[in-house]
């Protein structure tokens, strides 16, 4: 009884193990297929424009991004590996326990078998039956015959099932260890590109700090530059705000007073979190939300109220949900902007190189606002995506499908 409870208890461990195997190696798959697709959109994006000289920090961070998403590339592989060979010993442990069944299952079939050809030369059926004393003798020894056939083609069936489980078992293993092998060989390559793209990052590096007054004044212009934009997007949210408060003067509060349409509006923008489509039919986010060190100065600590997104030449900058325009921003130094009233929520879209819509404007969810400003000496395009509620910034990776 305890044996067969450990059994029982050893088969229902095995089970959850393997259960568990399978659905972190299926996270890991989903993981490695996202992070190719995020290598893949950086080359196109960023790096195929070859006749365009970027300036050394720009080239530098493209780099650096690009590095980032392979090392984590080749850390998923690993993982994948890791798992693979976890799978592969569960399997060999019950194709083991499946083998030693199956002969015991043979060999119980085999005597069975050798039994029965024993008992038929002495003595046939129709005698074993005739041979009764009495009508209750013989129907008794006629449901026995009946349950000895029946019981020999259950050991038949039963060795049928457990060869072919067996050799699905063989065929899963085999599949298992030339996924592990590929994944071996396609990290060994991943290694080699990343240590090419690693030299070259150095070089861009190296020539950066010998001109590193040069890339501090870059960086601080940039963020300096981002900053008053971010200003200046709140002062006009804070303006806005004033004016829907005009039948309601003595709220002080620095929040959107609603129409019961605004609310409505509101409402749905809320619920459609984590779905709202990109803001660019293509790109890939080259800066994150949220304080974060430099990506070629780790020591610098950068700030952004959004997301910096990079994508193709005269792409078309699109409206993540209906709304109505807010207000266009031109500031002096930088291209323009778009602000998109949600209810009580605002999607802002930065430095587009055309806009093709006015205050006021009621847009449509996924309509076409403008277009993406194409730096033309370095042939990059890139855009800047922020989500406020009222006047605070939030991070455009949570309201975003798959950002």
């Amino acid at each position: 009884m305890v044996r067969f409870i450990y059994l029982i208890l050893s088969l229902l461990i095995s089970i959850n193990l393997q259960s568990q195997n399978i659905k972190k190696q299926k996270q890991l798959e989903n993981k490695s297929r996202l992070l190719k697709k995020e290598i893949k959109k950086i080359n196109e994006l960023l790096f195929s424009n070859e006749e365009k000289k970027k300036n050394a920090l720009d080239e530098a961070e493209d780099l650096a991004l690009k590095l980032s998403f392979r090392e984590e590339l080749i850390k998923i592989n690993n993982q994948q590996a890791n798992e693979i060979v976890k799978r592969i010993n569960i399997n060999e442990k019950t194709i083991l326990n499946k083998r030693n069944e199956l002969d015991k299952l043979k060999s119980d079939y085999s005597e069975m078998i050798k039994n029965s050809y024993q008992s038929r030369s002495l003595n046939n059926r129709l005698m074993f039956l005739f041979s009764s004393d009495n009508f209750y003798q013989a129907y008794k020894r006629l449901e026995y015959l009946k349950q000895y056939s029946a019981s020999r083609r259950k050991f038949a069936n039963e060795i049928q099932k457990k060869t072919k489980l067996l050799q699905q078992l063989n065929q899963s293993l085999i599949n298992q260890k030339i996924k592990k092998d590929n994944l071996v060989k396609e990290n060994r390559k991943a290694k080699q590109v990343l240590l090419k793209e690693k030299k070259l990052q150095k070089e861009v590096i190296d020539f950066l700090l010998k001109k590193r007054k040069n890339l501090s004044v870059q960086i601080s212009l940039k963020q300096k530059q981002a900053k008053e934009i971010d200003k200046e997007i709140e002062t006009m949210i804070k303006q806005a705000i004033l004016a829907s408060k005009k039948n309601n003067k003595k709220s002080n509060s620095i929040v959107f007073d609603l129409t019961p349409e605004a609310k409505l509006i509101a409402s749905n923008f809320k619920s459609n979190k984590g779905r709202l489509p990109w803001p660019l039919e293509k790109g890939v986010v080259i800066q994150r939300f949220g304080k974060q060190p430099h990506p070629v100065v780790r020591t610098t600590i950068i700030q952004s109220n959004g997301v910096t997104i990079a994508t193709k030449p005269n792409s078309f900058v699109r409206s993540v949900f209906k709304g109505e325009v807010m207000a266009i921003l031109v500031y002096k130094g930088s291209n323009p902007s778009v602000l998109i009233k949600h209810g009580n929520y605002i999607t802002a879209y930065k430095n587009l190189g055309r806009v093709d819509v006015k205050k006021g404007d009621i847009i449509k969810a996924k309509q076409k606002i403008g277009k993406v400003f194409t730096n033309q000496k370095s042939g990059k395009s890139t855009m800047q995506f922020s989500i406020f509620i009222n006047t605070v910034p939030q991070n455009p990776k949570n309201w975003i499908y798959e950002m």
